[in-house]
């Protein structure tokens, strides 16, 4: 791994302590200005973006993972168009009918008559399902695989609690030592020489001090 300034210039990374801190910092920083995902910080879900996991996750999606997509339980803060977000409140809140969603609606499949105050809470909820959960399948199942080929969902659905709190947003500030107790290093046989090259490239202390500096000054975990 090589850092450069703005004239593609090699450097040293020594801004921010060394290129393994500087490294994790931006990492942590990306993440959540990914194109995959869209919504209110805190509260990120799914985009449908062709182009395009720490603390950022929506509580629906962590749901999705663990549970199943068809026991999620979408709520309007998961839903990321602002416009539309309105509009489903317009219908909740019964201010106006769906006329104005009507193309929406049926493109959808959830377009129904409103004939009974039920009929309004199953209207928004197959709105919620269809935007936040159905509209997105693909790309979810996709990231499913992604997330299977290291045994990473398998860890999630295990150990979900312990995951909630490392992949949802919490007040709670995360650490390396959190970190460190979701894994478990497996190195080579003492004395091999394949275990003394991982002990020169693996440095626990090193990369814990590294990622708390990264965490601790990464907004949404050390700064407010």
């Amino acid at each position: 791994m090589e850092f450069s300034d703005d004239m593609r210039v090699p450097e040293e990374a020594v801004d921010l302590g060394g290129p393994g801190r500087e490294f994790l910092l931006l990492l942590i920083e990306a993440l959540p200005l990914s194109p995959m995902f869209e919504g209110e910080e805190g509260k990120m879900n799914f985009a449908l973006d062709t182009l395009s996991m720490v603390g950022f996750l929506s509580p629906t999606l962590f749901s999705c993972l663990v549970d199943g997509p068809d026991l999620a339980k979408p709520v309007l803060e998961d839903v990321a168009d602002s416009d539309l977000r309105e509009k489903i409140k317009r219908v909740e809140d019964l201010i106006v009918a769906t006329e104005p969603l009507q193309e929406y609606l049926a493109n959808a499949g959830c377009l129904r008559p409103l004939r009974r105050l039920e009929d309004k809470d199953l209207l928004i909820h197959d709105i919620l399902m269809f935007q936040v959960i159905h509209r997105v399948r693909g790309p979810f199942e996709r990231f499913q695989d992604g997330l299977r080929t290291l045994e990473v969902l398998d860890k999630i659905q295990a150990y979900k609690e312990s995951f909630r709190t490392l992949l949802c947003w919490s007040s709670s500030v995360l650490t390396a030592d959190l970190l460190d107790s979701l894994f478990t290093i497996r190195l080579s046989p003492a004395g091999s020489n394949k275990r003394h090259a991982e002990a020169v490239r693996f440095k626990h202390c090193v990369f814990q001090e590294n990622m708390d500096f990264a965490l601790g000054n990464t907004h949404g975990f050390g700064i407010a």
